[in-house]
């Protein structure tokens, strides 16, 4: 009887319970007040809970695997336990609230003196069964009479316990009236529970659980590897990349990265990873104690039938868009009015289904992919997703146009929506009453990724609008801009392959100007081809060409310069050919499309003439036709075709000036290269004349920087065996060279000899750069031999003729050849007008005649045009004191020292 009293059981119910009379209760309350010596029926029923044997908590659920990972979710969870009476744990099905809840109780267990207990939900139908389950968890059973819930009040209301009660998601409203009388009624117990949804009660506090991390070491990657080593065997750690990117189209979620790496002995990664496009099939496992974590769907299921009518038909609305979305968007795809949207979004969001992103432009939703996934087959099945899809596809139309306003964020607000119009594409590209809203919108979007310097998606977006358009006129206008792109990539046999496809739509005077585009391709950029058409098969273009040109003086303007460009290109390859008498050719072009309006077409014209002077040895001339082109093309309005212009012209005026002498502006020239966002994805090339001119410069430190992104990007292109490649390649080698690092120096000529065996390598620029190196170690014998041909007798690329005459005439002098004066005076005629290698001269002439001052006087050259190197060497060469200032100004370049200045014959 005092058991049942210390139970607050009242008379009756004690009666019922011994099976006595409420008379003979009365009788033994009374004994029993007297005899234990206590004032009234309350103190009694205290006396009982002191004497009866402590009730011990069921034991939490045994964990089946091991907990992987959040370290820092589980101290966050602790110390909010620790602070606040009712925590709950709030997230999507799936990412594993039910683990960290328990993972944590067992945790603070030791800090409860009566313990943890811990009370599933899932079995719970209605709210008048939340205090049978938890009575369930005590321990407790049916009272005649009693309310279980006043039975639960009863057994912990003098308790220091933990109560965690699981999966509240369903009986929210239930569940927040329940806590609250447990609450007031047993101040020493506190509540952990889990949900989808807030409980909503003042005193709740929410702790969002998040996703597993996918950064750095990453609790996705560890738990995924874990499962995956259980199922079929350990995962070598080279694949760490493709299972991150497996728990990244997962979203970090517990749940799903078990299911996926539980298929791993029978998929394995590729096959997972391509399964992944359907993840709600994909994403099911064995037999499970709880149904609703057998797959991913039921978990989705449980989640959904949870909600309102309307709240499921939104959240299948929105999961059309791909990427984070505001509640005026929805709405638009929803055709539904703006508050409506945002009260069901907010809704959704309540019960985790939606994730939200609050921040000064506003707040954002987005759903996971699994939940994506199962919102469209919800749309498929009821029929809704095609009229939802163009819905969409409208919207996305509206903010391609808006984003092509000026506008200083348009490239953040284009992120936010890039990928809702690439899907929007995708599905509108394979639906034929969608087609000419699929051409606006690829359209659109070329243009965009291209102003966003995605040149690689705004080529094939640009393919993808001209496949789309009906009108052969527009298509062909996309595939010349396509090929543009092309060229910005420096891809040439893509430039050349779009320029005909264009021909063939266009048809007439417009198809000759794309042939002939075409055939002019083959020489101005036959660097940039995998392998160059035939010189049969250009011919016939420029001839087809020039049978469709007709009047229009555009297509004559290109013709010409097709076929100066191909009489340059034969006079290059012929013994003793000379381009002198091509150079009126192509001025005649230039003329030409200077007439017809067209300064594209002059730009390219120009740039033929830049090298038929350099050519016929009008170094300087070439010059200035090269900077002409950046002039002209200031004024021309961005377009592909316009930008893949400049990026030339820049790299065009950077070499004239290289070979020119004007060391300053190719470096400036190669910067704006190097830098310019376009030719990220060709970085080995964008760096390249910038390594040339900073190891002309002697800029160690700034050669062995860029040489890094240099070979980074060279070998993620697939390491190709480009000529135009070898000069960078030799820069660094000889930098290495100079820094005495014989084993980089051998790397990076390894590296050149797989660039280049062309005789450019023989007779330019390599011979420029060893000569360099040898005369800096003292062997300016061997530098003669690496350079015996005369300018005159070795066909020297125009770029390196004045830099290699200059050397060679150097190097005779420091080896003491009997005919180095004789030599003096006519290299100086080879290299009039170029400071650089007129100084070089100079001061070989002055070490010669054995003038300090004059040979110290051509420092002032070097320095003017940032060339430090060869301000450090003519102080060492020019001795004595100096010569120890040159040491150290060499040192601060991060060169070794310089191999002390011979004696020569005339001292």
């Amino acid at each position: 009887m005092l058991e049942l009293l210390g139970s607050h059981l009242s008379n009756a119910e004690i009666a019922a319970k011994l099976f006595i009379s409420v008379r003979t209760v009365e009788s033994h309350v009374s004994s029993m007040l007297r005899k234990l010596g206590v004032p009234d029926r309350r103190a009694l029923a205290l006396r009982a809970a002191v004497d009866r044997p402590r009730q011990e908590p069921v034991p939490l659920p045994a964990p089946l695997t091991s907990f992987v990972g959040r370290a820092r979710e589980r101290v966050e969870l602790s110390e909010m336990i620790t602070t606040h009476r009712q925590v709950t744990a709030i997230g999507p099905g799936g990412v594993g609230k039910t683990r960290l809840a328990l993972t944590v109780a067992a945790e603070v267990a030791g800090q409860y003196a009566d313990g943890v207990w811990f009370a599933d939900l899932i079995p719970v139908t209605d709210s008048g069964m939340i205090a049978t389950a938890v009575a369930g968890a005590l321990g407790l059973g049916e009272q005649p009479g009693r309310d279980l819930t006043e039975s639960v009040l009863a057994a912990l209301a003098d308790r220091q316990a933990l109560l965690v009660v699981d999966n509240c998601e369903h009986v929210v409203d239930g569940m927040a009236r329940f806590l609250e009388r447990l609450l007031a009624a047993c101040p020493r117990v506190s509540v952990l529970a889990t949900s989808q949804a807030r409980l909503m009660v003042p005193f709740e506090r929410v702790y969002q659980v998040p996703p597993l991390s996918l950064a750095g070491e990453s609790d996705a990657v560890a738990l995924f590897m874990e499962r995956a080593a259980a199922a079929g065997g350990p995962l070598d750690p080279p694949q760490h990349d493709q299972i991150t990117a497996i728990c990244a189209r997962l979203d970090g979620m517990a749940l799903a990265i078990e299911l996926a790496a539980a298929r791993y002995p029978t998929l394995g990664l590729d096959g997972i990873t391509s399964a992944l496009s359907h993840p709600l099939r994909m994403l099911t496992g064995g037999s499970r104690a709880d149904q609703r974590h057998r797959s991913v769907r039921a978990v989705l299921d449980w989640s959904h039938a949870l909600l309102e009518p309307a709240d499921q038909e939104l959240l299948h609305l929105v999961s059309i868009f791909v990427a984070p979305f505001t509640a005026s968007a929805a709405a638009e795809v929803a055709g539904s009015e703006m508050g409506v949207v945002a009260d069901g979004l907010a809704r959704l969001a309540e019960q985790s289904l939606l994730a939200v992103t609050a921040s000064p432009k506003g707040t954002s939703y987005r759903a996971l992919e699994t939940i994506r996934q199962y919102g469209t087959e919800r749309l498929s099945e009821a029929g809704e997703l095609a009229g939802a899809r163009a819905r969409h596809l409208r919207w996305c139309l509206t903010q391609a146009v808006g984003l092509a306003a000026d506008r200083p964020d348009w490239r953040a607000r284009f992120d936010a929506v890039a990928d809702d119009l690439r899907a929007a594409l995708m599905w509108a590209a394979g639906e034929p009453e969608q087609r000419a809203d699929a051409c606006r919108l690829a359209r659109h979007l070329a243009e965009l990724t291209f102003t966003r310097h995605l040149v690689g998606e705004a080529q094939q977006r640009y393919e993808q609008a001209s496949a789309l358009a009906d009108d052969p006129a527009a298509a062909a206008s996309m595939l010349r801009r396509a090929a543009a792109v092309a060229g910005c990539r420096m891809r040439g046999d893509d430039m050349y392959r779009l320029y005909r496809a264009a021909a063939r739509l266009a048809g007439g005077t417009a198809a000759a100007a794309d042939l002939a585009t075409a055939a002019i391709a083959t020489y101005r950029f036959d660097t940039q081809f995998e392998q160059v058409p035939e010189p049969a098969e250009v011919v016939a273009l420029i001839t087809e060409a020039r049978e469709l040109a007709g009047d229009d003086p555009s297509a004559r303007a290109m013709v010409a310069l097709a076929e100066a460009g191909r009489a340059l290109t034969e006079a290059f390859g012929s013994p003793g050919g000379t381009a002198r008498e091509t150079v009126a050719l192509v001025e005649s072009a230039v003329a030409l499309a200077r007439h017809a309006g067209d300064p594209l077409g002059e730009s390219a014209a120009l740039d033929t003439l830049t090298v038929a002077q350099s050519w016929a040895g009008d170094t300087f001339a070439s010059a200035a036709t090269a900077r002409r082109r950046i002039t002209l093309l200031s004024s021309v309005p961005d377009s592909p075709a316009k930008t893949h212009e400049l990026i030339d012209a820049l790299a065009a005026s950077m070499e004239s000036s290289l070979g020119a002498g004007d060391l300053p502006n190719a470096r400036r020239w190669a910067r704006q290269l190097a830098d310019h966002p376009l030719l990220a994805e060709v970085g080995h090339r964008a760096t390249a004349w910038l390594l040339v001119a900073d190891a002309l410069a002697g800029d160690a430190g700034d050669v062995l920087a860029a040489s890094t992104r240099f070979l980074d990007a060279w070998r993620r292109a697939g390491s190709p065996a480009r000529a135009g490649l070898g000069p960078p390649a030799a820069a660094v080698a000889m930098i290495h060279g100079l820094r005495d690092d014989h084993a980089a120096r051998g790397e990076w000529s390894a590296i050149l000899r797989r660039l280049d065996t062309s005789p450019w390598q023989t007779h330019g620029y390599g011979a420029v750069f060893d000569a360099i190196l040898l005369l800096h170690r003292g062997q300016a014998e061997e530098a003669m031999e690496r350079m015996a041909p005369e300018p005159g007798e070795a066909r020297i690329p125009w770029i390196w003729l004045h830099w290699y005459a200059a050397l060679r005439c150097e190097a005779a002098v420091l080896a003491g050849l009997p005919d180095a004066r004789d030599r003096l005076a006519g290299t100086r005629a080879v290299v009039a007008g170029n400071p650089l290698a007129e100084a070089i001269v100079e001061r070989a002439e002055s070490f010669l005649g054995q003038d300090q001052k004059r040979l110290l006087a051509t420092a002032d050259v070097f320095e003017a045009a940032g060339c430090r190197y060869q301000v450090a060497r003519t102080m060492v060469l020019a001795g004595g004191e100096q010569a120890e200032r040159g040491a150290a100004a060499l040192a601060d370049l991060g060169l070794a020292p310089m191999a002390p200045a011979p004696m020569t014959s005339e001292r």
